[in-house]
């Protein structure tokens, strides 16, 4: 059997167990979706927002690209923001990075890697902005490790820097935005940076809309 049609088989006996276990579970699925949250995480395929959570379907809406990046000229990124804070009506937003980030990496280096460069210029301007910190750190490893976390802590900032949180602010409680770190080495999420709904504080007066 091919490698592609296990992953077929493997969906067939998925579906007959959740129908065994739960009779409605697809009724109910396909019925709708309200999730409470938005997971904005990393394409690598070691970091699976259902799996590392144990949730399941319906329960996360997932938006993942390289290095977990929010750019505000990324029409895909924005069209989920929007969807997911303006129709879901999401309570939490996560930003989620992993140590171990091939993009981050890849920003650290002097590579040319054609498009890849120009995607990752993005975490290029975080290592600018802390330089001083990061060339601080002595050991690679540690710097790699600080500059991924660095790297969430930004793309949090770029979710409240949109008019589309902002406008969720004004009218609401939510979102709640967080900035989440995964050791691939243990399986398990850390902490590392949020911004409670209508902090405006956190962001600079320049990118405060008039909502």
């Amino acid at each position: 059997m091919k490698k592609y049609d296990q992953l077929l088989e493997s969906n067939k006996a998925w579906a007959k167990a959740q129908a065994e276990a739960d009779p409605t579970f697809f009724e109910k699925m396909a019925a709708g979706q309200s999730p409470e949250f938005l997971w904005i995480g990393c394409a690598d395929s070691r970091a699976p927002a259902d799996k590392i959570t144990q949730t399941d379907p319906g329960s996360i809406f997932v938006h993942r690209n390289v290095a977990n990046l929010v750019v505000h000229t990324d029409m895909n990124m924005l069209a989920v923001l929007q969807y997911a804070v303006e129709h879901l009506h999401v309570k939490h937003i996560m930003v989620v990075g992993h140590y171990g980030c091939g993009g981050v990496k890849a920003a650290m280096s002097n590579a040319e890697l054609g498009l890849i460069n120009k995607w990752v210029r993005n975490i290029k301007d975080v290592y600018v902005d802390h330089k001083k910190e990061l060339e601080a750190i002595t050991n690679e490893d540690d710097r790699f490790d600080r500059l991924v976390e660095l790297n969430v802590v930004q793309q949090v900032k770029n979710l409240a820097e949109t008019s589309i949180v902002q406008k969720a602010w004004k009218k609401g409680d939510y979102p709640h935005l967080h900035g989440w770190v995964l050791e691939l080495k243990t399986g398990t999420i850390k902490k590392i940076y949020e911004i409670e709904a209508g902090e405006l504080d956190e962001i600079d007066p320049i990118y405060r809309f008039d909502i």
